[in-house]
């Protein structure tokens, strides 16, 4: 399919999505938003010409945690709400990209002026209020994207939040595979890219997979550094272990046969290189 055809799918994906949350969301309960951000991300994923895997899902908290994930692109946002959807911490610069900055408002991101400090301490008390309501927020500590080869530095500042509100922090792992099972580095936004370039580079690296690791939650404990730095050497871990191949075997994630259904996506099990029987 010609590049021009898929980004014209992908902005009437996004003029839809807009539709759903502005005409279905306000007499929806919250199962059935889960259920509609889930399916809209997995035709997301579709679009760009990527599957998703998900390992050691049995370990996932739904309601009351802080999730922690390595941060390589902003497709990363779509890969976790197809996999279970969660309210993020995001730059406030994504308020002001098109379509995806409203869609991301209407869906509870909590956006950081990261140059000021004050405001890092608000969206910490923001996040601890809300986490200790059951709520879950998912933040990336790395403060930036990577290659996704290897992790960047944890900032600790966030974990405070999960330490003040006595909640576990459920850490991921992301990692993107291409066709021949290599890790690829297509879907990185990072260096001077724009999200046109990051776009491109990524609808012509596809196929894709995107694996997503549930590592077991973590107890808040009392000290916001030693919890980044536990939660970094977890997702590390895991993102050793799929480099070489030696992940849990994981489940593919399809979308569901009624588009929007409140249930559950269809689930196919796949071998930890992340093939599927059918495949």
């Amino acid at each position: 399919m010609k590049l021009a055809l898929r980004k014209a799918r992908l902005i009437a994906h996004l003029l839809h999505g807009m539709w759903i949350v502005a005409t279905r969301f306000p007499k929806a309960d919250a199962d059935r938003r889960h259920a509609l951000n889930r399916a809209w991300s997995l035709k997301m994923l579709r679009l760009c010409g990527m599957r998703l895997v998900v390992h050691n899902d049995g370990a996932r908290l739904d309601r009351g945690a802080l999730v922690v994930a390595n941060h390589i692109s902003w497709i990363d946002i779509y890969v976790i709400n197809a996999w279970r959807p969660t309210p993020f911490v995001s730059k406030a610069e994504i308020r002001q990209w098109p379509l995806v900055g409203w869609l991301a408002q209407q869906l509870d991101t909590v956006f950081i002026q990261r140059e000021k400090r004050s405001d890092a301490k608000r969206i910490m008390h923001e996040l601890s209020d809300r986490l200790s309501a059951g709520e879950l927020m998912c933040v990336f500590p790395e403060g930036t994207t990577s290659d996704g080869l290897a992790l960047l530095p944890f900032h600790a500042n966030m974990f405070q939040a999960a330490v003040s509100a006595s909640v576990p922090v459920q850490p991921l792992c992301i990692m993107y595979e291409d066709a021949q099972g290599r890790q690829s580095t297509a879907p990185a936004y990072i260096d001077d890219l724009s999200l046109a370039d990051s776009l491109n580079l990524l609808l012509r690296g596809g196929p894709l997979t995107a694996h997503v690791y549930v590592c077991g939650p973590l107890a808040p404990g009392a000290d916001r550094r030693a919890l980044a730095a536990e939660a970094q050497g977890v997702i590390a871990a895991a993102l050793r272990e799929m480099q070489g191949g030696t992940a849990a075997s994981g489940a593919l994630i399809r979308e569901p046969s009624e588009p929007y259904a409140p249930g559950e996506t269809l689930i196919e099990p796949v071998d930890p290189s992340g093939r599927s029987p059918s495949v």
